[in-house]
Parts: C-alpha cells; sequence; structure tokens
C-alpha cells in the first residue's frame, strides 16, 4: 500500500547537474507517474480501491471478535454459523468521543507543523531541521519546507508521559479503548483529503505545469494528479500526511497497547517492551532523517492522491502496528534467548538500513570523493539523455553495502520487519502479515525502480547489473 519509511529509493548514484531548466526536463522524460492507463494497471488500481479499506477493517476485527484467528471468520461464514450482518453489527460505530480525540489529534498535529518553526537544529549536532530545499519538480519548482518533525515527535511524547504520570487527563489506554471508532475517523480523513486533492487538481492546482491527467477517473484519484498540493506557502499534502498524523501516531499507538496489556495482565512483557523498541528506532530515524526524505521518490515523483492520502491516514496507522495490537490479545512473554536474537536481528536490520542510506548519501554527496569502508568508492560511469535530447553522466556505486545488492537498503528493512514479527511469537499467522506485505511491497519496488533505471541508461544500466549482480539477498536473489 501506501508510504513505508524506508521510501523507495534509487541505487546509490551520484550525477553531474548542468542546470535546473534541462534537470526538470530529464525528471519529466524519466520519472513520474503515468499519462496513459493500461488494463492490467487499472485492474490493480480498482483492486486496492475496493479491497485495501476491506483488508484493513478484516485485520482489526479478527482481533477484536475472534483472538486474532484468520481463518475463523471466514469458517463462521462458510458453515452459516454466522452472517457478515453479525459482524458489522458487532463493530462499535463511530463514536462522538473518537471523532473529538482524532479531532484534536489531527489539529495539534498541524499546529505544530506550520506554527512552531524547528528549533532542534540548533543545539542537536548532525540533525538537519528548519527550512530545506526539495527537489526540482517536473515544471521547474524548488518548494521549500519547514523540517520540524522530530520536535512534533518530541513534543507530542513529552505531553503524552507528561500526562500518564502527572496530568491524567486521560488514560494512556485511550486509543486501543477507541481503536476501531477512530479507525472510522481515519477513513473520513483519509477519503476527504484524497477528494479535496482531486478536486484542487482540477480546479485550483498550487501548480498546474505539475499536474498530469490521464482522463481514467480511477487512476487519477488513486494516484493523484497535483504533484505537491499545497494550501498557503508551507502547508505541503504530502510531508504532513506522510509523517504527520501518521508517523508520529505509530509510537504512541504502540505506547497505548503496552499500557493496555499493563491494565489487563499487571505487567508489560517483553515481546512488547521489543516491539515498541525497535519500532520506535525506526519512527525516530525516519524523522532525524525528515530532511532526506526530501530526496525520495515519494516526495521527488509520486503525486497526491488517494494511494498517499488514504494510505498514511488509514494503511500506515492501522497495519503497521499489528504486532502491538496483537499482543495485547495475546500476551507472548520471550525465553531469553529469544528474545536476544530478536533484538539482534531488529538492531542488525537497522545498522544495515542506516548504514547502506547513509553510504548512497555520502557518495552522491561528494560525486565519489570520499571513502566507504576505509576505500576510494568503485562506481560505474554512465550516461544518459534527456527528451530535450542533453546528455548527462552519472555514478553507480558497485562497492561497500551497495557492492553487495543493488537495495541493500531493503534488506536491512526487511531484517527489521522480521524481526517486529518474531517478537510475536509463532502461535498465530497475522503478526506476520507485516513482513509478507514487505517482501512483497520492497520486491515491487525494486523491480519498478529498476525498470526505470533500465530505461535511463540503457546498455550502461546492463554494466550496473553485471557488476552487482543481485537485488536484495547476495548469492540468492
Amino acid at each position: 500500500m501506501a508510504t513505508h519509511l524506508s521510501t523507495e529509493k534509487k541505487p546509490a548514484e551520484g550525477r553531474k547537474h548542468q542546470n535546473m531548466q534541462n534537470d526538470t526536463k530529464a525528471s519529466q522524460g524519466q520519472w513520474g507517474r503515468a499519462w496513459e492507463v493500461d488494463w492490467f494497471s487499472l485492474a490493480s488500481i480498482l483492486f486496492l480501491l475496493m479491497f485495501a479499506p476491506l483488508i484493513v477493517y478484516y485485520f482489526i476485527i479478527v482481533c477484536a471478535q475472534y483472538q486474532c484467528s484468520l481463518t475463523d471468520p471466514l469458517l463462521d461464514l462458510l458453515t452459516g454459523n454466522k452472517h457478515l450482518s453479525d459482524i458489522w453489527n458487532s463493530t462499535p460505530t463511530l463514536t462522538y468521543r473518537a471523532a473529538v480525540i482524532y479531532s484534536l489529534w489531527v489539529t495539534f498535529q498541524v499546529v505544530l507543523y506550520l506554527f512552531i518553526p524547528d528549533f532542534c537544529h540548533k543545539f542537536l549536532p548532525g540533525y538537519v531541521g528548519g527550512v530545506q530545499e526539495g527537489a526540482v519538480t517536473p515544471a521547474g519548482v524548488v518548494n521549500k519546507y519547514e523540517i520540524n518533525g522530530l520536535q512534533a515527535w518530541i513534543i507530542t511524547h513529552v505531553l503524552w508521559f507528561a500526562n500518564g504520570f502527572c496530568f491524567h487527563f486521560f488514560s494512556p489506554t485511550i486509543i486501543f479503548d477507541n481503536w476501531i471508532p477512530l479507525l472510522w475517523c481515519a477513513n473520513i480523513l483519509g477519503y476527504a483529503v484524497s477528494t479535496f486533492a482531486m478536486i484542487k487538481g482540477y480546479f485550483f492546482p498550487t501548480n498546474a505545469k505539475d499536474c498530469k491527467f490521464t482522463g481514467n477517473f480511477f487512476y487519477d484519484y488513486m494516484m493523484g494528479i497535483e504533484f505537491n498540493p499545497r494550501i498557503g506557502r508551507w502547508f505541503d499534502f504530502k510531508l504532513f500526511f506522510n509523517g504527520r498524523p501518521g508517523i508520529v501516531a505509530w509510537t504512541l499507538i504502540n505506547l497505548s497497547f503496552a499500557a493496555k496489556q499493563q491494565e489487563l495482565y499487571g505487567q508489560v512483557t517483553n515481546s512488547m517492551i521489543l516491539v515498541n523498541v525497535l519500532q520506535g528506532i525506526y519512527v525516530l530515524d525516519f524523522f532525524w532523517n525528515e530532511a532526506w526524505y526530501l530526496k525520495t521518490i515519494d516526495i521527488c515523483h509520486d503525486h497526491f492522491g488517494w494511494y498517499l492520502g488514504w494510505g498514511d491516514c488509514v494503511w500506515l496507522p492501522y497495519l503497521y502496528t499489528l504486532q502491538g495490537l496483537y499482543l495485547v490479545y495475546h500476551p507472548v512473554q520471550l525465553c531469553t534467548a529469544h528474545a536476544v536474537g530478536v533484538l539482534m536481528l531488529g538492531l542488525l536490520g537497522y545498522y544495515i538500513f542506516r548504514m547502506t542510506n547513509h553510504q548512497k548519501d555520502l557518495f552522491r554527496r561528494t560525486s565519489g570523493n570520499c571513502r566507504i569502508w576505509g576505500k576510494k568508492p568503485q562506481y560505474i560511469e554512465c550516461s544518459y539523455t534527456s527528451v530535450d535530447g542533453t546528455k548527462y553522466h552519472s555514478k553507480l556505486m558497485t562497492s561497500g553495502f551497495w557492492g553487495w545488492a543493488r537495495h541493500f537498503n531493503y534488506t536491512g528493512d526487511l531484517m527489521g520487519s522480521l524481526a517486529y514479527c518474531l517478537a510475536c511469537g509463532f502461535e498465530h499467522l497475522l503478526p506476520y502479515f507485516y513482513i509478507v506485505y514487505m517482501t512483497i511491497l520492497l520486491t515491487h519496488r525494486c523491480l519498478r525502480d529498476e525498470h526505470r533505471c533500465s530505461s535511463k541508461y540503457g546498455k550502461d544500466w546492463k554494466r550496473y547489473t553485471a557488476a552487482v549482480p543481485y537485488r536484495l539477498l547476495p548469492g540468492i536473489f
């Protein structure tokens, strides 16, 4: 589905820019959303529009009504023990309390995003925050962003813990206690912002030259029309909805699940602690590198539609937190060896993910004039021609982690994803949805990215794949 923290990235590449105008034309020719829709793309989009919301509903309901068994509701329906109406009638409805909670939450994140300039970059060495420039859009626009996600995360969590330990304005189990009513609120926002973005693209786009219309309503609604829809100068739909409210909420949701486990069983299991810690590290990494996120495909190439709007509001917070939800219903106390193994796998996966991306960033910033693992990096000189006939030169790194596999950052990501699942034991399949989903998602991204690179670099890409023959797993794939 939509946004994931390890958002799609091109191979480790350094490029010589000739001028902004030509770079814009190059990006128009090589990247971006489709102009025309083939039948397979349309079928895929219709499938997602129809079934993605049902998938989220199904996973949440099997936890609430079937103790996290993925098969029991299907068996009930097939044997006639229950009808769909029985399951639906047992589902909590939208409540006024949930609507107030969700409205206050989103409003609070808007305030943190728009009205409190970043101060973290002034005292945290190495952190890049404040006003930063994004990449050049196809229309030649360079948007500016207020990078303050880390600050928003810190303020939010300081207030959360202050409430839990001092003020007691609300119970720390408030998210779990309203989980399904909040799902309806998240859906309302997801559909509302996606629909608004489409209408805005037609009638009052931020930049008309950065819009794409295929003439197919479903594709345009799903994949978006506007490249960077904004309200005013600073409210950027992509940056806000990807990072706030969804990802800031991720760690709060896990904390609420831990609080519910404490309330129900009198303790927080080591598996719940592992899920909170490992996913918390991942979320913090995203906000620490939020300025770097401006250079990823989500911001640089994807348009804003239902795929990002609804996905960030619903899919991300509800399905990326399944491990914590499962552990509320099935508390698992791991043996020491199992717990240490999960922790080591998660930390190793994060190390690979972070260091692989660091090597790529260093290589790009220095155009290869750096040292990777104590040596000058190896690379392949590539060239490509933009739509206006201008020739460009690039360097694709073939050493360091990028010499092991062409998308080794995804390998680290998958290791971390597997660690989250293994923390939940082996009693049910539900916690393992995440690793299955991430494997499909990242494999598809590898293939999609490489198709673009093959079209872009031609024979030079074949030289690169010969030098680095594996995509994700050295010696295997």
